[in-house]
């Protein structure tokens, strides 16, 4: 007669509630990674080495500042510039729930030209707010300067820009950087055939 089969006995995390296997796709990874180093080390092999190179850094540090450097001058001095850099990059990314990373937006006016019914054209802006400058303003100054109609709609991304009447894409330029000076003529770049193109 067959063997009755055992029942499989599942590990699931306390913080979560997630089977081990699970908890990184959990709503909070980071909360889970302590638990799961101790209690299932084997499902998560890359979570030990961290754990183990920020236990090493950790030490790294408190020699260093008792004033004992474990690889020479050097290394100590190797060490710190690596640690500013890292920083720095923390500072550009932020966490979601998930572990996904995202990046901050970078401070950059974008200009493109689009042509409809082969004669109209349409100036998009997109960018500005990220420079703190209130679109629904920048679109009124935008229609008085060039005698057009201007206002701000949501783009295809679902973020804000101000759709111009008119091919005003190098006169507009200028325009930006006298009355806004926050926006500096580099952070400027129009799309021609697809592609990003600075301004200057």
């Amino acid at each position: 007669m067959a063997e009755k089969p055992e029942p499989v006995k599942v590990l699931y995390c306390p913080l979560c509630s997630l089977p081990a296997e699970y908890c990184e796709f959990g709503p909070d990874f980071e909360k889970c990674k302590p638990w799961l180093i101790i209690n299932a080390p084997e499902l998560y092999p890359d979570l030990l080495k961290e754990a183990n190179e920020k236990e090493a850094e950790r030490v790294s540090e408190q020699l260093q500042s008792a004033g004992i450097s474990s690889s020479g001058a050097d290394g100590a001095a190797s060490f710190v510039q690596s640690g500013v850099t890292s920083s720095s990059k923390q500072e550009e990314v932020k966490r979601l729930p998930g572990g996904k990373i995202k990046k901050k937006a970078r401070q950059e006016v974008v200009i493109e030209k689009v042509v409809r019914n082969k004669r109209k054209c349409i100036t998009i802006i997109k960018g500005l707010d990220l420079f703190g400058i209130k679109l629904s303003d920048a679109s009124k100054k935008l229609g008085k300067k060039f005698a057009t109609g201007a206002s701000v709609v949501k783009g295809p991304t679902e973020k804000e820009q101000i759709d111009v009447q008119g091919d005003i894409a190098y006169d507009i330029v200028e325009f930006i950087t006298e009355t806004w000076p926050d926006v500096p003529e580099t952070a400027i770049f129009f799309i021609e055939d697809g592609k990003k193109v600075p301004a200057a």
